[in-house]
Order: C-alpha cells, then sequence, then structure tokens
C-alpha cells in the first residue's frame, strides 16, 4: 500500500510541470481560505436560524447545542465547496493535497461535532473523526480502496464472516449514524406531540412510546440490512428467546403490557392523584416497567404497572379532582350549639383552599359520651398540594373562634366516688399491707 503511494506521488510530480503545481497551488491555497471564510460567515448567519428552527421543534434549549450545530454549519459549507472545487478541476498534486486535507479535516471535525451532540461517548466522536479524516485524506492517492483493503487485512475469520477493523468501524459509524437519527426524530416527535392539544397526557405518552418503539424497530432493520446481516441466520435464537420470555421475562413483559394498557384506557394518567395500598400520592411517570408516584414527603413509590392492573387502585382526578374530607370537631354540652355551627361554617369558609361549590356542609352527628359531635365535610380540587395541611388550617380557625367565643372542646373525665370512710379505710390498711409484704 504503501510502496503505491510513492509510485502514485511520483507518477503525479513527473506528469505537471513545478511551476504549474505551484501556480494551482496558490490558486487552490487561496480558494481553500475563501471556503473557509464563507463557511464562518454563512455561519453566523444560518447558524443561530436554524438552532432557533431546532429549539423550536425539538424543544431543546442550550447554549451549547447553539454553538453545535453553528459549527456543524460551517464544517458543512466549508467541505461541500471544497469538494465542489475538487470535482470542478483535475488538480496537480499538491494542489489536490490542500483540498484534500482541508475536506479531510472539516469533514472528521463534522463527524465529531455530530457524533457528541447527539449524547454518544466524546471517544467515539474523536475514533469516527479521525477514521473519516484518514478516509479522505489518503483518497486522493490511491481512492478509499486502498485505506478499506489495510483495514480489512487486520482481522480474524469466523465461520464465512470476518471480523476485521473495517467491519468494526462500519458497524459504529452505522450505529452511530441511526442512533443520531432515532434520537433527533424521537426529540421532534416528542415535542411535537408535547403542542398538541388534541390529546391528553396519557395519550400523548402513549403516542410517544408507540413512536419511539417504532423508530428503533425501523432502525434495527435498516442496520441489518446495511450492514448485510442475515436475519434468517438469527432463526435459531428467536426460540431461545421466546423461552426466555416465557420464564424468566414474564412479569417484565407482563410490565410493559399492562403500563400500554393503562395509558390506552385512561384509568391512570400523570398527574392523577391515586392511593395504592399504603402509597399516596400523584403519578409523575408511567415507565416501561413501573408507575412513579411522588408522595408529599418527597419519596418516590416505583409500583409496578401489573399491580395497578390486579389491585384495588384510588384514584382521587380520575373523572374530577374534587376531594372531600371529613373533619370531626366536639364540644361541651353547656355549648350554644347553633353559635357553635356558625362559627364551623365560618371557620371552613375562610380557609383559602376550601372550595365555594360544593358548598361545605357542618353536620351534628351524635351526643357523645363526652361531647356533642359535629363533623366539617369540606371540597378542595387540589388534592396534590396536599390534604393534611387544609385540614390543619381548619381546625386552627375553629380554635381561634371557640377561644374567642369561650366555647369549650371537652376531654374525657372520670369522677371517683368513695361510699363511706370505713370502706376508705380498710382499702388503706389494703394497700399499706400489700407494701409491707413486698418489702419483705
Amino acid at each position: 500500500m504503501i510502496a503505491g503511494y510513492i509510485s502514485r506521488f511520483q507518477d503525479l510530480m513527473g506528469e505537471t510541470p513545478r511551476q504549474l503545481q505551484y501556480t494551482e497551488a496558490g490558486i487552490a491555497a487561496g480558494l481553500t481560505i475563501l471556503a473557509i471564510t464563507m463557511g464562518w460567515m454563512l455561519s453566523r448567519t444560518l447558524g443561530p436560524k436554524l438552532a432557533a428552527l431546532w429549539e423550536a421543534r425539538a424543544g431543546y434549549e442550550s447554549e451549547i447545542a447553539r454553538n453545535r450545530i453553528r459549527d456543524m454549519v460551517r464544517r458543512t459549507i466549508e467541505a461541500s465547496l471544497v469538494a465542489t472545487l475538487l470535482y470542478l478541476h483535475d488538480w496537480s498534486l499538491i494542489a489536490e493535497v490542500i483540498l484534500s486535507l482541508t475536506l479531510a479535516i472539516s469533514t472528521g471535525l463534522l463527524v465529531n461535532d455530530f457524533v457528541r451532540g447527539i449524547r454518544l461517548p466524546n471517544w467515539l466522536g474523536t475514533l469516527l473523526g479521525v477514521i473519516v479524516f484518514f478516509s479522505i485524506a489518503t483518497s486522493f492517492i490511491d481512492g478509499i480502496t486502498g485505506l478499506t483493503t489495510a483495514l480489512d487485512r487486520v482481522g480474524f475469520d469466523v465461520g464465512e464472516r470476518r471480523i476485521s477493523l473495517l467491519s468494526i468501524t462500519t458497524i459504529l459509524l452505522t450505529f452511530s449514524i441511526l442512533v443520531g437519527v432515532v434520537r433527533l426524530a424521537s426529540r421532534v416527535i416528542t415535542h411535537s406531540i408535547n403542542n398538541t392539544t388534541q390529546f391528553d397526557a396519557g395519550q400523548k405518552l402513549l403516542i410517544q412510546k408507540i413512536a419511539t418503539i417504532v423508530l428503533v424497530i425501523a432502525a434495527f432493520f435498516i442496520g441489518m440490512d446495511l450492514l448485510g446481516i442475515d436475519l434468517t441466520a438469527l432463526s435459531f435464537f428467536s426460540g431461545a428467546f421466546g423461552l426466555a420470555v416465557g420464564f424468566g421475562l414474564q412479569k417484565t413483559i407482563g410490565n410493559l403490557f399492562a403500563g400500554i394498557i393503562l395509558l390506552m384506557d385512561r384509568s391512570i394518567k400523570p398527574g392523577d392523584i391515586i392511593v395504592v395500598g399504603d402509597s399516596f400520592g400523584w403519578v409523575n411517570k408511567i415507565g416501561v416497567r413501573a408507575v412513579s408516584v411522588l408522595t408529599r414527603d418527597g419519596k418516590e413509590h416505583l409500583i409496578p404497572n401489573e399491580d395497578l392492573m390486579t389491585k384495588e387502585v384510588e384514584n382521587w382526578s380520575y373523572s374530577s379532582t374534587n376531594v372531600r374530607m371529613k373533619i370531626p370537631i366536639g364540644v361541651s354540652y353547656k355549648s350554644d350549639m347553633r353559635q357553635v355551627q356558625k362559627l364551623l361554617y365560618k371557620a371552613v369558609e375562610e380557609s383559602p383552599r376550601v372550595l365555594r361549590n360544593p358548598a361545605a356542609k357542618v353536620w351534628m352527628l351524635e351526643f357523645g359520651d363526652n361531647s356533642v359531635n359535629f363533623e366539617i365535610r369540606a371540597w378542595i380540587n387540589d388534592p396534590q398540594e396536599g390534604v393534611g395541611n387544609v385540614r390543619a388550617d381548619v381546625m386552627m380557625r375553629v380554635w381561634d373562634l371557640f377561644q374567642e367565643h369561650d366555647i369549650e372542646i371537652p376531654f374525657p373525665q372520670r369522677d371517683l366516688h368513695l361510699k363511706g370512710m370505713a370502706d376508705a379505710g380498710d382499702l388503706a390498711e389494703r394497700i399499706k399491707a400489700s407494701q409491707d409484704d413486698d418489702a419483705e
């Protein structure tokens, strides 16, 4: 391969007079500087516009993303202009070297920026950028065939397939491109769905998950086709995979389909207030395996999707977000009951989160052992903000009003009656005798 490069170099040097080579080299250098300048200037104009278009379509705003888009535009323009120059004229060796190196550097940096922009590892972007650089840089001597032949020589055979640096490089390039396309398409689709008003939160999440699954499956089959992998060769593993799903992944697959069913029938949606066993909170996210329920304590409970299909679930916001709470209050028998009822109405109506419609009710429930028991029944429409804090606010207002109007809140009391002094003396002697026995 190296001998071929040397022979090609000597042939090119002999074909063109030295003076003409220097002249074309100067022209190529000037055109290269012009292409770089035009790329820099146009990127200042087109870069912000494309960044704004990306933010509008994908809903992602970042200064790093804007700078990366601007750099990618600049290098795309540079590479396009230099590639056009190479195509339009049969340049001499030195001029071709200048243009090819410029094209290789611009394209390599473009690949590196793209790979890092789609959130793949930085080392992968550097590796692919270097590979693209060498591929283009050597193409002016022996074409890309020489490089691919050299990469294919480093490897080994496994049956009828050959594993070499060329195949690994091809897989990495194909993987990076497909992952980039899937991520960009998924972000655009997700942002477009979130901006629509025709679907509720559950339907939007369902469409996003279906779109993501379709994109991944399509990318998988396209990648297999580009790499030349025959899917019939995987038929043997399909049976083993089916057994694995039937035994080891049964719960996982069950949770996956349960999550899809929950999104389809909209019985549980993100933002709903639910109670499952001891877990109370609002649905933060419906995932592939579990539903995330965020409690008022800041704890996040991950409840398997299948449990929400098979267990009893209280959904406080299934058809309406209105929730009624009950607050028991007891007062002394000596109190003016009509005044007590008016004060309870006043306390609950002054609470800011209690709804005016439907209106709160105050009921006298029963005559208890120590008190006359009332119950406040009030409605709120924001249970995700908490229920206990509303109850505490109402009870504090009741306490203040009762203190102002001398309304007594009784507590259990017991009176001990001694029948006679003889009985009392006998009881005292028994207690003293018991203490003497313990002392002995």
